[in-house]
């Protein structure tokens, strides 16, 4: 065991921890003000939920053994048995590895209730975010980092930190639940405004600093890769926020906090996949490039599929989880880490994180379709007209998190 090793990827862990309530305060602010508790219980559920099924499943399914779509669903290490203190993962102890990716697995499915704000019994958003982490984000985790998995060791694609296994799942599965569950009340006629900014910003910002955990901590090392995916995860938000900013500035004449946060996270989300396969000039490239692709995404998207993708989640995490696998496939170099991508004479790697992004994708959607028919066999899933007039925050909770409001925005 390394102990320098051991306590880089402990204070990771812990990093990535705290952007799952990060994120509570990013979709809290984005959110409409009688459903904010809602917001932010969605994310805070998860931690409880998520933390209970992966020490009883996930790490056995995820990384318990060796095969092309999952490690094992036997009683091998369920509960974590037969992993000891002593036993390693490289450098690193095994529990150590397991808390780190436990970590991954609450921020994903997190990600999935910003399509859905609003309109979601809380109890079957609870049931169906643990049953997709069993079906789509334990077997997903495998195939990319798994021994075996399919996408990483048998096709060879690359995704660092998560962009198929985090960004990419929990983006489509988002559209897909959107879509399943319709628009919210009067979505055409009402404006959704942003009822908390300084939250966004405040989420943002926790969210800045946990990625740092999240891209450095996937190297599983204290080392020259790590000090490569803490760079380009610094350059390329930064990036990304100051060419939102420059669009906010083009379309409306002032640039605005919430594009700023946008950008930002719309870099990270970027910058994922080749944080630790890229130099620092390609995530500059990627940063400046991700905003403008997810902005105007979002705009194609909403119009073409004429969907209520409520905090953008599939516009930011999926689009731009899907632009970061492809740039990795362009900008890859095997002097960092990887294989050599397109501009080091190797266009055949742009094909494969392509075919890794459509597998990823249709075994995404294919998993949120059949989890959300499991979950609709205990019962409604979507709040009634009069409870999501009311407010989520008092009718799912009995709670507001501003006891002076009326609810009725």
């Amino acid at each position: 065991m390394n102990t320098g090793d051991t306590a880089f990827i402990i204070v990771c862990a812990a990093m990535v921890m705290i952007m799952t309530p990060g994120l509570g305060f990013f979709y809290g602010g984005l959110g409409r003000r009688k459903n904010v508790v809602n917001n932010m219980m969605a994310s805070i559920g998860i931690m409880g939920l998520g933390i209970v099924l992966w020490f009883i499943l996930g790490y056995s399914v995820a990384f318990g053994g060796e095969g092309a779509w999952i490690g094992s669903f036997s009683f091998q290490h369920l509960f974590h048995s037969g992993v000891a203190m002593e036993d390693l993962s490289g450098s690193i102890p095994i529990n150590v590895f397991s808390a780190f990716q436990m970590m991954f697995a609450l921020i994903t499915p997190a990600i999935i209730t910003g399509s859905v704000g609003g309109r979601m019994k809380y109890k079957s958003l609870f049931i169906f975010l643990g049953v997709w982490s069993i079906i789509v984000y334990y077997p997903l985790a495998h195939m990319v980092w798994g021994s075996g998995g399919f996408l990483g060791s048998v096709l060879g694609s690359l995704d660092f930190a998560g962009g198929n296994v985090v960004h990419i799942s929990s983006g489509v599965s988002g559209l897909v639940l959107c879509l399943f569950l319709g628009k919210r009340r009067g979505y055409t006629q009402i404006d959704y405004r942003v009822h908390n900014i300084p939250f966004v910003m405040i989420g943002a910002a926790l969210l800045w600093f946990g990625w740092f955990g999240f891209n450095a901590g996937s190297a599983l090392t204290a080392n020259e890769l790590a000090g490569n995916a803490f760079l380009t995860t610094a350059i390329a938000p930064a990036a990304a926020m100051v060419s939102w900013m420059l669009i906010d500035v083009i379309k409306q004449g002032k640039p605005t906090l919430i594009g700023a946060c946008t950008g930002l996270v719309a870099g990270l989300v970027g910058i994922t996949p080749g944080a630790g396969f890229v130099a620092p000039y390609a995530a500059l490239i990627i940063g400046l490039l991700v905003s403008p692709v997810c902005y105007f995404g979002i705009i194609l998207v909403k119009k073409v599929l004429k969907i209520d993708d409520a905090l953008d989640a599939f516009g930011c995490h999926g689009i731009g989880g899907i632009f970061g696998g492809i740039m990795t496939g362009i900008f890859a170099s095997a002097a960092i880490g990887g294989t050599d991508g397109l501009v080091y004479g190797n266009p055949g790697l742009v094909g494969i994180q392509i075919l890794a992004i459509l597998i990823t994708i249709g075994y995404a959607a294919g998993g949120t379709a059949i989890c959300f028919f499991i979950t609709r066999a205990f019962g409604k899933i979507r709040v009634s007209e009069k409870e999501e007039s009311i407010g989520l925050d008092l009718t799912q909770h009995g709670e507001h998190a501003y006891p002076s409001f009326n609810g009725l925005d």
